[in-house]
């Protein structure tokens, strides 16, 4: 028996608790390399476990991924967050979009390996092969289908929460953008590179009482 299958032995975890730690070394090693720069080996060596039991709570390395994705970086941070924070603009019925998007910056803010991510993987899918290609290929879709499920208040001129789609996937875009910037320089502040940018993307007087 090896050191490293020893070691698997005498150190016993909750199913739960294990399959965690897979999972977070998981996101920390793809959000420093790459998914096409790991191993499961390099994985299980992170946890300290053998390369079969990783593959035995996350099945394979691409099953392992949608699960980082889907599990970490997806699950939170959304409207439905949002909605149940409290938070100025998050009523029932009179959701604002603009105070949403800060809820989901400040999230993001304190997350910056899963940002890091986030921003690898939305590289590396451009390649057909990648696993989460099709997600990240209708992902600006997925997100407006998701956003309509909520009751935004929203100026009179838009008419209705249909017409904003052009906005919501700039809002979108510009994001992507500027927390690539954040990535790089680590000094710079999130929320405030945001709130020089709000004011273009929710002028006033047109969002007045809507932000």
């Amino acid at each position: 028996m090896s050191k490293e299958e020893q070691t698997a032995k005498r150190v016993r975890k909750a199913p739960e608790e294990r399959r965690k730690e897979v999972l977070d070394a998981a996101v920390w090693l793809i959000g420093e390399r790459g998914f096409n720069g790991i191993s499961m080996q390099d994985v299980a060596d992170e946890v300290g476990i053998s390369k079969q039991g990783v593959l035995r709570y996350v099945g394979s390395k691409d099953n392992m991924l949608a699960m980082v994705y889907r599990e970490y970086y997806n699950a939170s941070g959304n409207p439905e967050d949002f909605r149940a924070s409290g938070m100025p603009g998050s009523g029932p019925g009179a959701m604002l979009f603009p105070a949403y998007l800060r809820f989901l910056v400040q999230y993001n803010s304190q997350r910056r390996m899963l940002v890091q991510l986030f921003s690898m993987l939305q590289v590396e899918s451009f390649n057909p092969q990648h696993p989460l290609h099709e997600e990240f290929a209708h992902r600006q879709d997925s997100i407006w289908e998701y956003y309509c499920g909520f009751d935004w208040k929203i100026p009179p001129r838009f008419g209705s929460w249909k017409d904003m789609r052009p906005l919501v996937r700039r809002c979108m875009e510009i994001m992507d953008g500027v927390q690539l910037r954040w990535l790089r320089e680590p000094a710079i502040d999130l929320c405030e590179e945001w709130s020089d940018i709000e004011a273009m993307l929710f002028p006033s007087p047109e969002w007045d009482g809507y932000r």
